[in-house]
């Protein structure tokens, strides 16, 4: 088949990878030079839904994966589907699941979802007065209500860090409209966990679980990033609590978007928080996770082509997904100045070295080629996975690899994984 993969991080390169694998001919847009090796990569925007269903239609394409969550929210799927194209992703209407945090909190509240408790603030007046009040306590949660690339959520563990922000995001407008509005939300307590399931609007399969790292420094220190690394399966994610948020969220989520009118396809990412009390939600995705599609989806031994042209042709009823069973941890890579000011245009030496260490993949991100040579062109530069039939093998292969990489200003976490070897004691 010929397949159209929309992105150009390592989520997508993950895709790529794991689509060329089952022998598909794949395009990507807009790809990166990692993507380039197998796939052919087009200069289109990914947040030009028009055009990418222009590539779609000349290219002559079978069906189109989206990766990130912008063209998403735009409304790609919905002109794609009136063309008569094969997509996979949520509608525009559904992708409010994560497009805007608001909406996601009253879903949740209607349809009776364990979340943490939660005010809306249209001002930021508002947003000071529910602080002042103390109903949410602290630590106290601040988030911007639209697409802020996951760095547009602040834990304030004080008064004046929650004001700071409070007026960071809807004073200053670091993150534009996407401030429009903030959630305010308690701080709920406990491990966090990714929970992914594919669903075609009806039916749905489960997919791995996996542990993300958000915090820019090791021992979860400093500003939330769009994530540092990352490890599949968590050993949290009991069968037991599996059943238990298929029950309580994500088959009560499925059926409210079907009841609601917006029927929900595609990728569902449920971020959790594992407390006392149960699994509650954090947040929703509505695509792969990033880093955590690169941990998971090398994992498949089930045809992913097959699983997404039966998400988007409304057939994955009675489908079976399979898993490896060696973990996977990876490690993000990132320019010097992230999450805030990255520096690019860096020459990045070593990556032969990387690929070629066993048990281990480097997933492109923010590179670029010039001149003959792959530079830095992002926050996020490469993900480099290792795999091992334990936790520990795994964590190893990833370090070693990442030993070989080296640019100016280059940082990544050193920690990533020990909590899987807290967890399992492999």
């Amino acid at each position: 088949m010929k397949i159209l993969v929309v992105g150009s991080g390592g989520r997508e390169h993950a895709l790529v990878h794991v689509l060329a694998g089952e022998g598909h001919t794949l395009v990507c847009a807009p790809g990166n030079p990692g993507i380039a090796r197998q796939a052919r990569c087009v200069g289109v925007d990914a947040g030009n839904p028009a055009a990418l269903l222009d590539l779609a239609v000349g290219e002559g394409v079978d069906f189109t994966v989206i990766g990130p969550e912008l063209p998403l929210s735009l409304g790609v799927v919905d002109l794609f589907i009136a063309a008569g194209q094969q997509i996979v992703g949520p509608t525009q209407a559904a992708a409010a699941l994560e497009s805007s945090k608001a909406f996601a909190k009253d879903f949740m509240e209607r349809y009776r979802v364990p979340t943490a408790r939660y005010r809306v603030c249209t001002s930021a007046a508002e947003a000071r007065a529910v602080l002042e009040s103390g109903e949410l306590g602290l630590p106290l949660v601040v988030k911007a209500d639209g697409l802020a690339a996951g760095k547009g959520v602040v834990i304030a563990d004080d008064r004046t860090t929650a004001l700071a922000t409070i007026d960071d995001v809807m004073v200053t407008r670091r993150f534009g409209s996407a401030g429009d509005r903030v959630v305010l939300e308690e701080c709920l307590v406990g491990p966090e966990a990714s929970f992914f399931v594919l669903s075609d609007g009806t039916s749905f399969v489960t997919l791995s679980s996996a542990q993300d790292h958000k915090r820019i420094f090791d021992g979860d220190q400093g500003p939330n990033t769009g994530g540092m690394g990352a490890f599949a399966p968590s050993p949290l994610v009991t069968p037991a609590v599996t059943q238990d948020v298929i029950d309580r969220v994500v088959v009560p989520v499925l059926d409210g978007m079907r009841a609601e009118g917006t029927p929900y396809a595609g990728f569902l990412y449920v971020g959790l928080m594992l407390t006392a009390a149960g699994p509650k939600v954090i947040e929703f995705n509505v695509r792969f996770g990033d880093p955590e599609a690169q941990v998971v989806l090398p994992m498949l031994e089930s045809r992913l082509s097959d699983l997404l042209m039966a998400a988007a042709s409304g057939t994955l009823g009675g489908h079976a997904v399979r898993f490896r069973q060696e973990p996977h941890v990876c490690v993000v890579v990132a320019s010097q100045g992230y999450p805030d000011a990255p520096r690019t245009g860096q020459p990045i030496e070593g990556l032969g070295a990387a690929m070629a260490e066993p048990g281990a993949m480097v997933f492109h991100a923010g590179t670029a080629e010039r001149d003959g040579r792959i530079v830095t062109a992002g926050g996020r530069v490469l993900t480099v996975v290792g795999r091992g039939s334990t936790y520990r093998d795994a964590i190893g292969a990833a370090y070693r690899a990442v030993a070989h990489v080296r640019f100016e200003g280059m940082q990544h976490r050193t920690d990533i994984g020990q909590k899987a070897l807290a967890y399992s004691g492999r």
